[in-house]
């Protein structure tokens, strides 16, 4: 008895036949490696048995004759009768930008600061630029300037800030302040501090032991000597940062005479 058995991942279909057959015992020893059936546990061998043997027969090609409607349910091998046409695969961008990062920020930075004043003054390798514990006077677009004791410097390429830390009506302030952002219309160092600070952060000034207070005084100071340098300054009496006019004449409102 043979049955017909269709494999779809073959190209022709392999027909397996099934033999029966009395399994036997060899010189009377009983060998079970003989045989496929499984025998309950604990029974002795039967040599009666019936076993199963499975015989594979050679591979034979699917008939032409059968009707068109089987044709479909047979897999055959497709060939490509046209040429594929195989573009090459674009260059990488990586190739030519290695650091994609590094490469937007220093662009940035070239349209934010083109003097590169503000990138000098925060550089490592620059001996006088900005450390902490200095104290730095901060110019603004809109609004009155700050100064105060700077505690913190963040390098972030583009996004470098600081963090200053004074006093407004005796109440300790904090403020970050970008340094390439395009509403900073100035950075000064009024006081560098007289000796190198050990810490990269100087958050202990919180502490009211540390703090520094109030610096509107030194500041003050820097700017008449820097009026009377004629470096530069307010003009008309002008206030900055709730300092109080620097120089020209007192306002007062006393009679004319």
């Amino acid at each position: 008895m043979a049955t017909k058995l269709t494999c779809r991942r073959a190209f022709a279909p392999v027909i397996l036949k099934r033999t029966f057959a009395w399994a036997q015992p060899r010189n009377g020893v009983e060998n079970p490696n003989e045989s496929r059936a499984k025998t309950a546990p604990g029974r002795p061998w039967n040599g009666d048995q019936l076993y199963l043997r499975l015989q594979k027969i050679a591979k034979q090609p699917f008939p032409r004759t059968n009707p068109h409607s089987f044709q479909s349910s047979y897999i055959t091998k497709k060939r490509h009768t046209r040429n594929l046409i195989v573009y090459k695969a674009p260059e990488s961008p990586l190739k030519r930008c290695t650091d994609p990062i590094s490469t937007v920020h220093a662009s940035q930075i070239s349209l934010l600061d083109p003097t590169g004043a503000r990138t000098r003054l925060f550089s490592k390798t620059n001996p006088e630029c900005a450390r902490v514990g200095d104290i730095l006077l901060v110019r603004m677009r809109t609004g009155d300037p700050f100064s105060g004791v700077c505690i913190n410097i963040r390098r972030r390429g583009v996004d470098t800030a600081i963090l200053l830390r004074g006093q407004l009506t005796r109440v300790g302030v904090e403020m970050w302040y970008k340094i390439y952002s395009p509403l900073v219309e100035g950075i000064e160092v009024v006081q560098r501090v007289a000796k190198r600070a050990r810490r990269a952060r100087l958050t202990y000034m919180r502490k009211e032991k540390h703090d520094r207070g109030d610096v509107s005084n030194v500041v003050r100071m820097y700017l008449r000597q820097k009026a009377a340098l004629g470096i530069g300054g307010a003009k008309g009496g002008k206030r900055v940062g709730g300092l109080g006019p620097v120089g020209g004449k007192k306002s007062g409102k006393g009679k004319k005479k």
